[in-house]
C-alpha cells in the first residue's frame, strides 16, 4: 500500500478563497478532501473563509466546517506557511491585521514571489466592488438573494443526481448569461488589473466574485481563486512557478479513487 506522503501532490503554493465556513452553502467535505490530497509550502486563504455575515443571522457550524480549520492548522503545524487575507464576509478580523501566530499570518493583503520571480499582489478584492464598498445595504440584499439561489441550486442538483446527471451551477450559468453580471465581472477584473499595474506588480490573485479565472489583462496576470460554494476551485503553483486552476469536482473522481483510502487515516 502506498504511503500517505506518496499519495499526495506536492506543490509550492495554493490559493483558496470564498469558502464561507459557517454557511450552509460551504462545500466543506470537498475542501477538506482537496487539502488532504495536497502538500504545499505556502497556503493563501484569500478572504471570505469564515462567513461572519451568515453567522450574524444564526450560528451554523457542523463538524465538517471544524474539519477544514483542523486541516489548515495541521498543515501549519507541519511547516506550511499560512497567510489569511481578510475579505468582506470576514471583515471582523481586519482589526487584527498583521497578527502572527506561529506559521499563520493575518493580513489585509500580501505579496507573493513565484518560483519564476513574478511579483503577485494577493487581496480579496471587495474594495474594488462598488456595491460592497459604497452600498452595503444593497450588498446584504444581494447576499440574501444569492443564498436563496444556492438553496434552489441544491434542489436542482438533488433532482439531477436522481436522474444520473452531474453537478451543475445555476448561479455560474446566470453569471455567464445575464449581461449586467458579465459586465460587472469584467469591470471588477479591469479595476484590479489597473491597481496591480499602478503598483508595479506582475499579477494579482483575488476572490470575492466567485468566478474562477486565469487571464492576461494587458501586461497584468489576473488570477481569481473562485470559491468553495459552487465551483470548488483553487489556484496551484507548481515547483517551477507555473500556476494552474484546479476544479476539484471534475478532478476528484480519478484522483480520490486512487489516493483517498490512504489519506483517510491522516489528521
Amino acid at each position: 500500500m502506498a504511503s500517505n506522503a506518496s499519495a499526495k501532490r506536492s506543490v509550492r503554493s495554493i490559493w483558496i478563497s470564498d469558502t464561507h465556513l459557517g454557511s450552509k452553502g460551504c462545500q466543506a467535505e470537498l475542501l477538506t478532501e482537496f487539502l488532504k490530497h495536497h502538500d504545499c509550502e505556502q497556503l493563501y486563504l484569500v478572504g471570505d473563509i469564515i462567513d461572519g455575515w451568515r453567522m450574524r443571522k444564526g450560528v451554523y457550524w457542523p463538524q465538517s466546517h471544524s474539519n477544514v480549520l483542523r486541516r489548515i492548522l495541521t498543515m501549519a503545524k507541519r511547516g506550511t506557511r499560512v497567510t489569511y487575507v481578510t475579505g468582506n464576509h470576514d471583515e471582523f478580523l481586519r482589526r487584527y491585521s498583521t497578527l502572527q501566530l506561529g506559521n499563520i499570518t493575518l493580513t489585509d493583503e500580501a505579496e507573493h514571489i513565484t518560483a519564476k520571480g513574478e511579483r503577485l499582489l494577493i487581496l480579496h478584492g471587495d474594495m474594488f466592488d462598488v456595491i460592497t464598498r459604497y452600498h452595503r445595504w444593497l450588498a446584504f440584499l444581494g447576499d440574501s438573494a444569492y443564498e436563496m439561489l444556492l438553496v434552489l441550486n441544491r434542489w436542482l442538483n438533488d433532482l439531477r443526481r436522481r436522474f444520473g446527471f452531474g453537478y451543475w451551477s445555476l448561479s455560474a450559468y446566470l453569471k455567464h448569461k445575464v449581461k449586467k453580471a458579465v459586465n460587472f465581472i469584467g469591470e471588477f477584473e479591469e479595476a484590479l488589473a489597473h491597481e496591480c499595474h499602478k503598483r508595479n506588480f506582475d499579477g494579482v490573485v483575488c476572490g470575492h466574485i466567485h468566478h474562477a479565472e486565469i487571464r492576461d489583462i494587458g501586461k497584468v496576470r489576473y488570477l481569481n481563486c473562485g470559491d468553495w460554494v459552487e465551483s470548488c476551485t483553487a489556484l496551484v503553483e507548481d515547483m517551477q512557478g507555473e500556476i494552474s486552476l484546479i476544479a476539484w469536482v471534475r478532478q476528484r473522481e480519478t484522483v480520490v479513487a486512487t489516493s483517498l483510502p490512504q489519506l483517510e487515516s491522516s489528521t
